[in-house]
């Protein structure tokens, strides 16, 4: 058998597992992205930590126009300064935030999904005044970010069982 030959064959082979498994990329058509896509209206923002989690879920799922479901969000950002100077200044920040989410089915309020994700971020408060409120906006940016990344994970592990 050639070299070539040989390459062919184990690929096959190795593909052969995913194939009698059942897997389907998530993103390709039928798969749990494409379902998904543009199918969940994330209730309005309130706030600016609201704000950027529900436009980086409408980024990765698609804003919704004639929704399938409906998904209400609740963050709770916790704030800890978690290094201290030997005069008592605190020089980094952590800040730990959790989501609880739910969807239904829209119009009819049936629970189809729910799930709780947490990450956390820092920041540094050794620059001026400025330089520590933005870096405290950009910690929270990143923080929503992480988030509503993990909300989309979880949406589209579990697409399978509920959409």
């Amino acid at each position: 058998m050639s070299l070539s030959d040989r390459r062919t064959f184990l690929t096959l082979l190795a593909a052969a597992p995913l194939a009698a498994c059942g897997f389907t990329p998530v993103y390709a058509p039928g798969g749990a992205g494409d379902v998904l896509r543009g199918q969940i209206l994330v209730e309005p923002p309130e706030t600016r930590t609201e704000f950027l989690m529900v436009a980086r879920l409408e980024d990765r799922l698609g804003r919704a126009s004639s929704p399938r479901y409906a998904m209400t969000i609740d963050t709770v950002i916790d704030e800890r300064g978690i290094a201290v100077t030997g005069s008592n200044d605190i020089t980094r920040i952590n800040l730990t935030g959790a989501t609880r989410f739910r969807v239904v089915e829209a119009g009819t309020d049936v629970q189809v999904h729910a799930g709780r994700v947490q990450t956390f971020t820092a920041y540094s408060t050794t620059g001026s005044t400025i330089a520590t409120a933005a870096a405290e906006r950009d910690a929270e940016e990143r923080l929503m970010i992480a988030l509503a990344d993990q909300i989309v994970s979880n949406l589209l592990a579990s697409a399978s069982r509920w959409s």
